[in-house]
């Protein structure tokens, strides 16, 4: 089967082999845009890690300077005056036993769970449902926590998780098509160096052996990381 239209545009300006620049891999990521509506942008990290030793099981949160462009729904599982802190914080949704049945019930129409420790014995009994779906809180991502206007507020500016999976390969969004050049560098230069600073001890060697930048339907542009530093 040939290539189509705009296999053949990428095949034109820019050499899938090849790793640029941070900021040529952005400019050619902007030039290869050919749809009509605001594209994520994506990074890919493939690590020399493996995630079986809890050590190199990397999960860390980071705040991105222009956010990721996308609006977070948040529900927060609490109760009494925890309840009303979420909601001034501006928690999207906010209860406790109600949403825990809607959740047993299959419902899950939101992007962040916020939890208090207090209720993570029975929300623990959800994971087969929440797991697969990516939301089931964590102590490390900072999802539970009894600071939940905190934790509230950091989700809805743009932090964002880096979780590593089972071959290696973390996934995370940075931004909108639309951002400009300098905001998409910032956040890109901002989740790089969280995950440098995140390496592990235990890695030897190359620790980044790839990185790749791509928009929601686009090629992914492989990112000379060196070029970072």
């Amino acid at each position: 089967m040939g290539s189509t239209k705009n296999q053949k545009t990428f095949a034109d300006k820019f050499d899938r082999d090849n790793a640029y620049s941070i900021e040529e891999s952005v400019a050619i990521m902007k030039d290869l845009k050919f749809t009509k509506f605001d594209e994520s942008v994506d990074l890919a990290f493939n690590l020399n890690v493996d995630p079986r030793h809890a050590e190199e099981n990397i999960r860390i949160t980071t705040s991105l300077p222009h956010g990721t462009g996308k609006s977070v729904s948040i529900l927060v599982l609490a109760s009494g005056p925890k309840e009303k802190e979420a909601e001034e914080a501006g928690a999207d949704f906010v209860g406790n036993k109600e949403y825990l049945n809607k959740i047993k019930g299959g419902w899950s129409d939101v992007d962040k769970i916020v939890a208090t420790p207090d209720m993570m014995g029975e929300l623990g009994k959800l994971g087969k449902i929440l797991g697969p779906k990516g939301l089931m809180p964590n102590p490390k991502s900072g999802t539970v926590t009894m600071d939940v206007a905190k934790a509230v507020k950091e989700l809805k500016a743009g932090q964002v998780e880096l979780r590593v999976e089972k071959q290696g390969i973390i996934h995370v969004a940075c931004g909108k098509s639309s951002f400009g050049n300098d905001a998409l560098l910032e956040n890109i230069k901002t989740i790089y160096d969280k995950l440098i600073k995140a390496r592990p001890a235990s890695v030897k060697g190359q620790y980044v052996k790839k990185m790749t930048l791509s928009l929601t339907m686009g090629p992914g542009i492989k990112i000379d990381h060196s070029s970072i530093r």
